[in-house]
């Protein structure tokens, strides 16, 4: 047996049915023995999207994805996927083709350390020693990627190994890992809990990414409804309880993080996306009550009162059995001020809503028109979102009902993660699309110009995806187009004159794109279908025409203010003197 096969056979007994790569040597044969196996292989475009697509199929699903890559170069770019899963806490194998064995330290094609190179970015590393090794290092990569704390494995592949063979008795391909074990916390911590959150005056539950990765949707929608206590979802904890639930608290955010006394976080970490748990965001006698599954994640930034160890759904199935019998009064004062100033920042919103029905349109006025598609379209959306303003104040105006339904830049805040996770999204979906489910994909103009060239794979393997892409014309803002003109003639050039208008070019703010680029002709050249809008009128016309396209992609041009902002915030998180 080759090792191309014996590596295709050990994925697929360990439950691996999705991999993501671009072939080239030595690996070609490798992606042909996935096939052959059953593995659902989509060639991509760039390896820095098929790492990314493949971490979001780890989340998706609670099995790794792979991401086959070539030598050298195509590792180094898998590492922007390899470090993204593993800050996310996502499964997913990078297997990389490396130069062949007996060449090792002989500056062959491509050769480079990369398993020790990859180390530096997820939980497990290792070069695959020999042919007959493989289904035990494949399945010991498994269980490092999902046991525990999920995260990033790597495994080199020599090119030697790949169409060399071994005779079939030396290979012992070890049984299926069970599923990861569940645990529980320390009783007597449940308790102490238990006690906080019953003399809390200001309660407050964060329901974190971990939350919806450890499928703890079913618990914490009942310890909600038990309890009553108000809730906070983080960017991707969104839908594990659902956005419209009366005890959802978004809209009152600011007010929640600054004046609660208990915190209970689920699945939830005191980093920068929740202002590392200190003032002047939070109270400075706040008491956490945090529930993790990595023990060394606790008193990170500032000490937990209470530290629940374990698996997430298991802990919260604790608390609410120690909580039996509790329920937080609707009619408190607690309740009355979250209400409050949720009626207050919606009021602002509605206002920029009216305000951006303009042309060109605000993000308000667009966002606005694709929350009442995504609502009335009677499909069901997984969101994917990547940009800073457009994911911002999208996360804040489109629901999330279900667990797993979002995806965006997430911890490590990465931009270019967008086409790859539609494209990992709309896989996982599309082998049953049962209930009208689909995927959109909400762009910035600077972030979808990261992976524009996955359009040609989406339209490749006939994925619908809906594409919209909030268009300033700038990263932040843009530059108006007559300003642009003026600029780049200052010199007293026309703009196609050469080193002159270059010159002129060079001092264009480092924040601005050309003015209203056509990502629309992009697509329909990369075998999409793409629109140019410029009205909410003209959006909803778009959504209306696309709406039953299942079988390519759709992008949206939506063509937005270059000075559009999002509201006024009380804290700025580009501020580093308020975090």
């Amino acid at each position: 047996m080759d090792g191309a096969t014996v590596l295709a056979q050990a994925l697929r007994s360990q439950g691996i049915e999705y991999a993501f790569g671009i072939v080239g040597i030595p690996v070609v044969e490798v992606a042909v023995a996935f096939q052959s196996a059953g593995i659902k292989f989509v060639a991509m475009r760039n390896e820095q999207s098929a790492s990314y697509a493949a971490s979001a199929i780890g989340y998706l699903t609670g099995k790794p994805g792979v991401c086959l890559v070539v030598s050298g170069p195509g590792v180094v770019h898998a590492l922007a996927g390899l470090s993204n899963a593993n800050e996310n806490c996502w499964p997913v194998l990078v297997i990389g083709g490396a130069s062949d064995s007996h060449l090792d330290g002989s500056e062959a094609f491509q050769e480079f350390p990369q398993a020790e190179a990859a180390a530096k970015f997820c939980k497990f590393s290792a070069r695959l020693p020999s042919i007959a090794r493989i289904p035990h290092f494949v399945h010991k990569a498994v269980k490092q990627a999902t046991y525990g704390r999920p995260g990033a494995v790597y495994l080199d592949l020599p090119g030697d190994f790949v169409t060399s063979s071994v005779d079939s008795e030396e290979i012992h391909f070890p049984p299926p890992l069970p599923q990861p074990p569940v645990t529980l916390a320390d009783p007597q911590s449940v308790s102490a809990a238990a006690r906080l959150l019953r003399s809390a005056r200001r309660p407050l539950v964060v329901i974190g990414k971990g939350a919806a990765q450890g499928r703890a949707e079913l618990a914490v929608r009942q310890l909600i409804q038990s309890t009553r206590l108000p809730f906070l979802p983080t960017p991707m904890g969104k839908g594990v309880a659902a956005d419209d639930h009366p005890g959802c608290v978004s809209a009152a955010r600011t007010r929640a993080l600054k004046q609660a006394d208990v915190v209970v976080l689920l699945g939830a970490r005191l980093n920068w996306i929740l202002h590392f748990g200190r003032p002047p965001r939070w109270t400075p006698d706040v008491k956490f009550i945090q529930v993790d599954i990595h023990p060394e994640e606790f008193h990170t930034n500032v000490t937990c009162e209470v530290a629940l160890c374990g698996s997430v759904a298991a802990v919260v199935e604790q608390l609410s059995s120690e909580l039996h019998g509790f329920e937080f009064s609707s009619s408190s004062d607690w309740w009355r001020e979250l209400n409050a100033a949720s009626a207050a920042n919606r009021a602002r919103v509605d206002a920029l809503i009216v305000e951006g029905q303009t042309v060109p349109m605000t993000y308000y006025s667009a966002l606005n028109e694709l929350a009442k598609f995504v609502d009335n379209s009677g499909d069901d959306w997984l969101i994917v979102s990547e940009g800073a303003n457009s994911m911002d104040i999208g996360r804040a105006m489109l629901p999330n009902r279900l667990a797993r339904r979002r995806l965006d830049a997430g911890t490590f805040g990465t931009m270019g993660v967008g086409l790859g996770f539609a494209a990992a999204a709309d896989l996982c979906i599309g082998d049953s699309r049962v209930g009208h489910r689909r995927v959109l994909c909400l762009e910035g103009d600077s972030a979808v110009g990261f992976s524009l060239a996955e359009l040609e794979t989406l339209a490749r393997y006939r994925m619908p995806v809906l594409l919209v892409v909030i268009n300033n014309s700038g990263i932040y803002s843009g530059v108006p187009a007559d300003v642009l003109r003026q600029l780049l003639q200052q010199d007293g050039a026309a703009p196609s004159s050469g080193a002159s208008s270059a010159s002129a070019a060079l001092r264009l703010p480092a924040t601005s794109l050309t003015s209203e680029c056509r990502y629309d002709l992009a697509a329909e050249a990369l075998g999409g279908y793409g629109r140019l809008v410029r009205s909410v009128g003209e959006l909803r016309q778009a959504f209306a025409e696309f709406a039953g396209v299942r079988d390519r992609p759709c992008l949206i041009n939506a063509i937005i203010d270059t000075g559009a902002e999002r509201k006024q915030q009380e804290f700025d998180w580009l501020s580093r003197s308020k975090l």
